[in-house]
């Protein structure tokens, strides 16, 4: 019983230490990024711009995509969502790879307004004291907006105004819901996702995001065989890009890493 004690006492220990270690890692790496620039004045420069789209000016269609494919449980927690961490990490070991993620999308606009992109213990740590102070000052609803202006859509397009206008011409409120699932599945990854890289992996991320949508009660299963009809249409007839991309020639290759829960 002793030595049980013991060992017990001694995990304790090596656990405050490494939980130490981490919190001083992330803590210096997101001082760092603010003594470069506040956090205030970092939001100020998104929120100045000129086409800054505000939260009720976007779709609710878009709005629901999001959320449903993202993070369906945006509204309930905060920064950091434990529940969809202890999932990702259960599933990612069962599938035996790193499929899945848990960030938030705080988390997200943590990293796009903070730090690169760069895949680094630091800048992740980092992010989540970024994601804290987000929560700590800004609703739930500006959280949402600075993602949605600051996320990229592939194409060169920044933020859901220039990729509402560039691919479908349109005002971000006047999207229907096939334009609204297919640009919220995009910032996953744009460099495949894109339609006019992959018009074919674009239709079946979008099937990710209404199979999604379906499962929160966003849309009804008529809603998503609606669109799933007019996503069957070629997409380069149902979009007006303004930026050309040359395609991809590894579709087959990164079909192959799609999620398999698309049914």
């Amino acid at each position: 019983m002793k030595i049980f004690r013991k060992v017990l006492l001694v995990l304790l220990i090596i656990f405050v230490i490494v939980a130490s270690i981490f919190f001083f890692i992330g803590f210096g790496a997101y001082s760092n990024v603010l003594k470069e620039k506040p956090l205030v004045d970092r939001i100020s420069e998104i929120t100045n711009k000129e086409h800054f789209v505000k939260f009720d000016d976007m779709s609710k269609d878009y709005i629901n995509a999001v959320i449903a494919i993202e993070d369906h449980r945006f509204y309930d927690h905060g920064s950091v969502d434990f529940i969809a961490v202890i999932r990702a990490i259960f599933n990612n070991i069962k599938d035996n790879e790193m499929e899945q993620g848990g960030s938030t999308i705080t988390q997200q606009v943590s990293k796009n307004i903070f730090f690169t992109q760069e895949r680094t213990l630091s800048r992740k740590l980092g992010e989540l004291f970024g994601a804290a102070d987000l929560e700590k000052n800004y609703s739930k609803n500006e959280i949402f907006e600075l993602y949605a202006n600051t996320v990229y859509f592939g194409d060169g397009y920044y933020g859901i105004y220039a990729a509402s206008k560039g691919y479908f011409n349109k005002e971000p409120k006047d999207l229907n819901l096939y334009e609204a699932s297919m640009l919220a599945g995009i910032p996953n990854a744009p460099s495949i996702y894109s339609p006019t890289v992959n018009p074919e992996l674009t239709k079946q991320r979008q099937k990710q995001v209404l199979n999604s949508m379906l499962t929160y009660g966003y849309i009804s299963e008529s809603d998503k065989s609606k669109v799933l009809d007019e996503a069957s249409k070629s997409l380069q007839d149902n979009i007006s890009p303004t930026t050309n991309t040359s395609t991809n020639t590894n579709t087959t290759n990164q079909t192959n890493t799609l999620n398999t829960s698309i049914n």
